[in-house]
């Protein structure tokens, strides 16, 4: 199979951009653990991390060059190992899976169908859609999961007239937002208040109305784009890129013999992986295994599936196998981008910069100390991508000072600044990703996002200012 079409195909030009600018970075953090004091933080009775308490350690002088270097392997073997090994294994099979349902015609008969349904309600479908994913990532702690089904909203926003790029907008970046704009999120609302000790339903109302607010500024993001495209589809982003799907040339190289068949099969498949998503979701117990869950369900029944499609499971195989392929680049970006937190950690100087900043809230006035705090969260968020980490680290501290600010908006605060940074920075995986499964590179959609980002701004701190002043 050619490489034109893989279903997943990240040009060597964007895997080197993004590769580039993370070694920099990463390379900058070995240098800053040479410059940073080294400390640590205390150790309670029963042996659990003390946050509140700081130790500074002189002996401490930077991260040994070699394993600096060698960070994007070492991070592999530290705490966060095995985390980034199941991300790295889920990726590549999700891949596998698709590039199975799109050679045998399931993507083409699922969006071929939808894009008909549709042809009269565009908008509607779009605003539908985004609603879906932004609630998706605001009330369920959705957002890796979701790269799964952005080949096919991409692919239908190709076929309904506009590009890969708006179904990137209206499946990962909604998601993104969403998970930022919390409303019951598992990852960051739930377990922020759980260590704060204030009950996540605490003043919710305040939290819908930012929830419809923020909609409307992704929704009305996402128009803006597309009227632009609508006008001159020449100025799409992915225009080259989606040539292939505008044209209704994707190749199937098998028979798809009854395309209603293919429709039934991964109608059911895709509808099973949205059951699994929703329940792992909602059921604590299981919840921190869910990637896990969908990787098994990925991996049997995307090859059961392709096979009852086309009844030729050798030719399944070689498509898994290509999906595979495409998908090795990415995980290069996963190991570059998580260095940063490793290099940090190893050095000994993430309880130094930590504890600095907590210091710098002190004796401020609410407002600053709101927004300290945001700009605090927002620097951890740069070298601690993982939420649960950074509410553990972060919410631990918050707990016990005396900021002047009410524990439901501290709560607030970690939310925001913890997740829409998901969909900015470089360090951020999934970002990387679903940027590179679309053939956008990261600079240019932070060129293009611009404005959008400098408009949530504006909403977060004029939330945080009326928060202050109504009590919240």
């Amino acid at each position: 199979m050619s490489k034109e079409n893989r279903l997943i195909n990240i040009p060597v030009k964007t895997v080197v951009q993004v590769t580039a600018l993370l070694v920099s970075i990463m390379f900058v953090s070995i240098i800053l653990t040479y410059l940073i004091p080294g400390g640590e933080f205390g150790t309670l009775p029963d042996g659990t991390t003390d946050y509140t308490v700081f130790i500074r350690n002189d002996d401490y002088s930077g991260i040994p060059i070699w394993k600096g270097v060698l960070a994007p392997v070492l991070v592999f073997f530290s705490s966060d190992g095995l985390t980034l090994l199941v991300l790295s294994i889920f990726l590549i099979v999700v891949a596998g899976a698709f590039q199975i349902m799109s050679d045998v015609g399931g993507v083409h008969s699922l969006i071929g169908s939808l894009s008909k349904k549709f042809s009269g309600h565009k908008y509607v479908l779009i605003i539908l859609m985004s609603l879906l994913f932004y609630s998706l990532g605001s009330f369920l702690g959705q957002f890796e999961n979701m790269l799964t089904l952005l080949p096919i909203v991409a692919s239908l926003c190709v076929l309904l007239g506009y590009d890969s790029y708006t179904g990137f907008l209206c499946c990962i970046a909604s998601t993104g937002i969403g998970f930022a704009t919390a409303i019951t999120n598992p990852f960051t609302v739930v377990l922020a208040s759980n260590i704060i000790d204030v009950s996540p339903m605490a003043k919710i109302w305040y939290r819908l109305i930012i929830f419809a607010v923020i909609f409307l500024i992704l929704i009305g993001y996402i128009f803006l784009y597309i009227k632009k495209i609508e006008k001159d589809p020449r100025a799409s982003l992915t225009y080259e890129g989606d040539r292939k799907l505008r044209a209704g040339e994707t190749k199937v190289i098998f028979d798809e013999g009854n395309e209603a068949h293919v429709r039934r099969v991964y109608t059911v498949f895709l509808l099973l992986a949205v059951v699994l998503v929703i329940v792992t979701a909602l059921i604590e117990s299981i919840r921190d295994y869910s990637v896990v869950f969908l990787t098994v369900y990925f991996l049997i029944g995307g090859i059961m599936a392709g096979v009852a499609a086309c009844r030729d499971s050798r030719k399944v195989f070689r498509s898994f196998k290509e999906g595979l392929i495409s998908t090795l680049p990415a995980i290069l970006l996963v190991a570059v981008a998580s260095s940063v937190k490793y290099v940090f950690v190893q050095g000994h100087v993430l309880p130094t910069i930590v504890n600095k900043m907590n210091e710098i809230t002190s004796g401020q006035s609410p407002l600053k100390v709101a927004l300290i705090v945001y700009v605090i969260v927002l620097v951890l968020e740069f070298f601690i991508s993982s939420s649960t980490a950074k509410a553990i680290l972060v919410m631990s501290m918050l707990s016990v000072a005396s900021l002047g600010l009410s524990k439901t908006m501290l709560v607030l605060i970690y939310t925001f600044a913890d997740g829409y940074t998901n969909m900015l920075f470089p360090t951020s995986p999934v970002l990387l990703i679903g940027l590179s499964m679309i053939n956008v590179s990261y600079f240019t959609w932070v060129k293009k996002s611009c404005p959008f980002f400098v408009a949530i701004t504006a909403a977060v701190v004029a939330f945080l200012a009326v928060g202050i002043k109504i009590g919240y």
